[in-house]
């Protein structure tokens, strides 16, 4: 592998692993991963990874470089999503001022530094650069 595969690899699992770290945590209750809150999403999102994964283990840059950025997309939606979820979930409360209220209960955790930052890292890992020519075989 290149040494700019190996944070691209990295970067994957730093995103596979954050899927399982806690997202949401709603009234302080529980904790929410991205399978809790909503499970075909989370495993479109590992099926990215293990695409980039194997990708990069058969030496396919440009489809690792789709997955990465694909990877970065989908947790974009995904934050984008939670996000509207959170601010509307208690909008059939005819109370604006109670419905605010409990909106604020939902809170973000840190799993969310985790997903953006193995997207991140996995996207800066398929940029081209002006040494990644691999060498010719001699005849």
């Amino acid at each position: 592998m290149q040494p700019k595969a190996y944070l691209s690899f990295i970067g994957f699992i730093v995103f596979m692993a954050a899927t399982w770290c806690p997202l949401l945590r709603p009234f302080g209750i529980m904790n929410w991963n991205a399978y809790d809150l909503n499970k075909p999403y989370g495993i479109v999102m590992l099926l990215v990874v293990v695409i980039g994964i194997i990708a990069i283990m058969l030496k396919q840059q440009g489809l690792a470089r789709v997955a990465a950025w694909a990877s970065l997309v989908l947790a974009i939606l995904f934050f984008i999503a939670a996000q509207l979820k959170v601010n509307t979930t208690f909008s059939f409360i005819p109370f604006k001022v109670m419905a605010g209220f409990l909106a604020k209960l939902i809170r973000f955790k840190w799993g969310w530094y985790l997903l953006f930052a193995g997207a991140v890292m996995s996207v800066l890992g398929t940029f081209k650069s002006e040494n990644d020519t691999e060498p010719k075989a001699i005849r």
